[in-house]
């Protein structure tokens, strides 16, 4: 019985019990994140509660300084970090592939070209150049990763241009050029699709990277700001009762670690489900 491609890397990935694992994780994570809260009974906009209450029935988490539920916080906090880091993703990947593709197809000017403003994004700091731009436009959310999208694509377009160089020099790229493909039709029909599993195993790191340093840029107040909120903000606003509260900065920590690590295994199992040379059982 012969399995296509696509059959051999989702069995390689059904049996990576690591990933397996996570993927249910942060499934029911996501699920529970977005479809739980309106049953429970909390608002963020409820704040009758007094001001730092303990952990009870009514409030899991206890409540903030100004009686909001840490909860609920925490559950909307976990909804803008995804998007975050999705709209993240989905700008790096788009511009890192289109990038790294060009250059490694087209090599000589154009690969010199893209090369060197390669290097000159990698040099710039990314957390100093995100936290000037993000202050000087804002910081809903989505502006957050939008700038985020402009500072994270270098390593997708260093790995897909090794990738590109590779693939340039093959049989079918060579025949596709001699019969007149234009460069568009070779890039999206022949070179992109080939290189989906780096693409695809890219973007995950991509995105667990993204949640990451929004939490980072958030926590010292250069990030999401209110009326938005992000784990890395309700950290922000907790983080001086962890010696006498800690519950306050746990629970948004403990949802930032939950995300980040379940995003790297399901990143580890897709790496070696698309590997060619895997032979794990």
């Amino acid at each position: 019985m012969f399995l296509s491609q696509g059959q051999l890397v989702l069995r390689r990935f059904l049996r990576h019990r690591a990933a397996m694992t996570s993927l249910t994780i942060f499934v029911l994570f996501v699920l529970f994140v977005y479809l739980a809260p309106p049953f429970l009974g909390y608002s963020l906009t409820d704040l009758s509660a007094g001001s730092y209450e303990d952990p009870s029935s009514a409030h899991v988490f206890g409540t903030d300084q100004v009686g909001a539920d840490v909860f609920s916080l925490v559950m909307k906090g976990s909804q803008f970090s995804l998007q975050i880091g999705l709209l993240t993703t989905a700008i790096a990947t788009v511009i890192g592939v289109l990038m790294g593709t060009l250059a490694g197809y087209l090599r000589r000017g154009a690969d010199t070209a893209i090369s060197r403003v390669t290097d000159l994004f990698l040099v710039v700091p990314l957390q100093a150049a995100a936290a000037v731009l993000i202050n000087g436009v804002g910081g809903s959310w989505w502006l957050v990763g939008l700038v985020l999208g402009f500072f994270l694509w270098m390593p997708i377009a260093r790995v897909t241009r090794a990738e590109s160089l590779s693939l340039s020099q093959r049989e079918f790229v060579e025949a596709a050029r001699a019969s007149g493909a234009t460069t568009w039709r070779i890039v999206s029909r022949h070179l992109v699709p080939n290189m989906v599993g780096t693409i695809v195993v890219n973007a995950t790191l991509t995105l667990s990277l993204a949640v990451l340093t929004e939490a980072a840029l958030s926590f010292i107040g250069l990030g999401v700001r209110i009326p938005d909120t992000s784990l890395g903000l309700v950290l922000n606003q907790n983080y001086t009762q962890l010696a006498t509260r800690p519950w306050l900065f746990w629970a948004p920590f403990v949802a930032i670690v939950l995300i980040s690590l379940t995003i790297n295994f399901i990143g580890d199992g897709l790496r070696d489900a698309f590997d060619p040379r895997q032979t794990r059982r």
